[in-house]
């Protein structure tokens, strides 16, 4: 009878005696700072600062047309009063 060759040992998954180890590593980017909670207190208090200037910018703005509006319906109309005497023209 024929005897079947006995098959290679499998390759052992550590390192082989006497060999070094090398391992490669990667640049690692800088560390950042942590955000404290005057950081966070900080960014809030500005983000509403800038929401009240520009609440502040658009009710100016709206005020505005309302003034314009008002006086454009003023001049546009006659007198209410026929004794009436505008004052400022």
């Amino acid at each position: 009878m024929l005897q079947q060759p006995t098959p290679a040992p499998a390759p052992t998954p550590g390192p082989s005696p006497g060999k070094p180890i090398i391992i490669e590593t990667i640049h690692q980017p800088p560390v950042t700072r942590e955000i404290t909670m005057g950081d966070v207190v900080l960014g809030s208090v500005g983000f509403v600062g800038l929401v009240m200037i520009v609440a502040a910018i658009a009710g100016l703005l709206v005020g505005l047309v309302v003034v314009l509006r008002k006086r454009a319906q003023d001049r546009a109309a006659g007198p209410t009063d026929p004794g009436h005497a505008r004052l400022r023209s």
